[in-house]
């Protein structure tokens, strides 16, 4: 009885102690991912990159799949909402039936965020259907452009996207492109660039690499890679958009990387970051990192 007496007073002293005496205590606030004027509105620093949602790893093809099988419409939504959460307000996003379904997806359950769109496509129509705040035409054929010495092709897509209202970009994944495009004095907003070069011809390969050619080729990361295009990237007054900071994937240390990314652009550009968070949260993660590293509470 004795025991019986003391259980019950001790359970009754702990449901004391744990009642609630008033208002409930409000959540902690979820950390926000520092802002940069771009344009007429802010934008965060970290940008949300599309390629993980369907199934872009830039690491092999188990990988892809994987990714494309998880993200599900209604697992890209939810992300899309969680880095909203973080203050994660853009969206980089490409001109496909899919990535519009997702994103008016997202917006029909009140998301919002601006759109910057990598594309070649007719950018009336891309105005039309996305209203994005800015369009850049896509690296990838800003590349072969190059190789093709047909760059007059890419300067006069910018144009025309000039015409639409929207920002005016150009992407590229190597150093010397941006360079010539500044130099030549185009009439654009701002570049999106890859800081490792994954454009690198067989010729090229084969002279850094003593005759050498690796495996997959268009997916060799290498470590002096990022701080070329950063010195290029910081001699524009225009803002850049970096992207692969973290060697899609590659790299041991994401704060690292986030690092040598921020302290290596100027303050008014910004990272593409593609968001995985199967195993970790990354989101959060990502936050946490371009937060404490940029000095914001």
């Amino acid at each position: 009885m004795a025991n019986t007496r003391r259980f019950f007073l001790q359970s009754a002293a702990l449901a004391a102690a744990s009642a609630p005496t008033g208002a409930q205590a409000p959540p902690p606030a979820l950390v926000q991912a520092p802002k940069v004027k771009f344009g007429k509105v802010e934008i965060s620093r970290i940008v949300l990159g599309m390629n993980p949602f369907y199934g872009v790893s830039h690491f092999n093809s188990i990988l892809s799949t994987v990714m494309r099988e998880w993200y599900t419409t209604a697992r890209i939504v939810e992300v899309m909402q969680r880095c909203a959460a973080h203050g994660i307000n853009c969206y980089q996003a490409v001109a496909s039936s899919r990535c519009v379904a997702d994103y008016e997806r997202f917006r029909a359950e009140g998301g919002h965020m601006h759109l910057v769109v990598q594309t070649v496509a007719d950018p009336d129509e891309v105005v039309k259907v996305m209203s994005p705040l800015a369009i850049y035409h896509a690296g990838e054929y800003t590349d072969d452009a190059w190789r093709a010495g047909e760059m007059n092709v890419v300067r006069e897509y910018c144009k025309r996207v000039r015409q639409t209202g929207a920002m005016v970009g150009v992407g590229s994944h190597i150093p010397e492109v941006i360079a010539m495009i500044e130099d030549a004095g185009w009439d654009v907003d701002f570049y999106a660039a890859c800081v490792y070069n994954r454009r690198r011809t067989p010729e090229e390969f084969r002279r850094l690499l003593g005759g050498e050619l690796p495996e997959m080729a268009s997916e060799v990361y290498l470590q002096d890679d990022p701080p070329r295009m950063y010195k290029v990237l910081r001699q524009t007054p225009k803002p850049c958009f970096a992207f692969k900071v973290l060697a899609a994937g590659r790299v041991r240390s994401p704060e690292a990387a986030f690092k040598l990314a921020f302290d290596s652009l100027k303050p008014t550009d910004c990272v593409f970051v593609g968001m995985f968070p199967r195993v970790k949260d990354e989101i959060k993660e990502n936050a946490e990192i371009a937060s404490r590293l940029l000095r914001v509470s």
